[in-house]
């Protein structure tokens, strides 16, 4: 047998050339290409994998979208004057001309209802970033240094959370009432004011409860081990894998805040004429009579809120299912 035969002979050939007793020469190994390593994935790209085949995510998150469009460009839906009053045409049912009918003082209900969602959301958004920042900060530091510091913090938000969010917005309000002529932001300020002051305990409660969890992880440890800064430990390693539980909760105490200030303003002590909203539109058509002789004063704006609400509640729970393995 040539070299050049034994360069091309088969396994099994070369068993029989060997029990034959003929010369074998092995053929020369094939060049393997190097396989690149596979690419970390981190829990948020799992989660937005997760959230993008959820249809709850993107039915959400589309009404979401139209209601904030909604309220920073009301002039897109509706041409008309949420302030202009026509009390021959008062409490008017739907009609071509006015698509949500009109109300007792002659306002034009579906205008007033597109124009009241930039109140509902500049106080569920105003609110949870205050809520979100003073609680994630406060429940990070407890939570991470411990000791007498931990449960000093602890039990001031103790203090706030023994009074209800609704009974401390309603003292609060009572006490602080909006003078007449007050700005309208002024007003959406108390109320959020009124509504961090008195949500922070929940988040901070929650961050601290998943700062423990992190804390004695190998990888901070060797954090620490490898001398890490505690600033360094805390923003590179403990707040990133503590942020998810927030993040849920964040997003459903959102349509939870929205639908307090509609409570707030339908008990008269939130916002005040000639601001707009859901819940001062509300108010002005829950009483009995009105319910009889125009249900559609009190129907739309009491529907806006309701999917409103309900899109964060389930934006909310697709935002849990996406971060927590156990529920995939």
């Amino acid at each position: 047998m040539t070299d050049q035969q034994s360069a091309f002979i088969t396994p099994g050939e070369a068993t029989t050339a060997a029990a034959a007793g003929g010369r074998v020469t092995e053929r020369a190994p094939q060049e393997q290409p190097e396989k690149k390593p596979a690419k970390g994935r981190s829990l948020w790209s799992d989660a937005w994998r997760e959230m993008r085949s959820n249809p709850m995510f993107w039915i959400s998150s589309s009404l979401i979208l139209v209601v904030i469009v909604m309220a920073a460009f009301p002039q897109l839906f509706a041409s008309g004057d949420p302030n202009y009053a026509n009390l021959t045409i008062a409490r008017q049912p739907p009609s071509a001309e006015h698509w949500f009918g009109t109300d007792r003082q002659g306002y034009d209900v579906y205008t007033r209802t597109i124009y009241g969602a930039r109140a509902s959301i500049m106080v569920g958004l105003g609110a949870t970033l205050g809520v979100v920042l003073i609680g994630g900060l406060v429940g990070l530091i407890s939570g991470y240094v411990g000791g007498w510091l931990d449960s000093l913090l602890s039990r001031l938000g103790e203090i706030f959370l023994a009074i209800p969010l609704l009974l401390a917005g309603i003292l609060f309000l009572y006490i602080f009432p909006a003078e007449p002529g007050e700005s309208f932001y002024v007003i959406i300020g108390k109320v959020i004011l009124v509504i961090v002051l008195f949500g922070w305990p929940t988040t901070a409660r929650l961050m601290r409860s998943a700062v423990l969890q992190v804390k004695p992880n190998d990888y901070v440890t060797a954090a620490r081990a490898l001398g890490g800064s505690p600033a360094r430990i805390v923003f590179s390693h403990v707040l990133p894998n503590s942020l998810a539980p927030i993040m849920v909760v964040a997003t459903i105490n959102l349509g939870v805040y929205i639908a307090a200030e509609a409570t707030l303003s339908f008990l008269g002590i939130g916002l005040k004429p000639p601001a707009v909203s859901w819940g001062l539109s509300i108010s002005d058509a829950a009483t009995l009579g009105m319910i009889r002789e125009a249900p559609h004063m009190l129907i739309y704006p009491s529907l806006f809120l309701s999917v409103t609400v309900l899109a964060f509640i389930m934006l909310g729970d697709a935002v849990r299912d996406a971060l927590d393995p156990k529920l995939r």
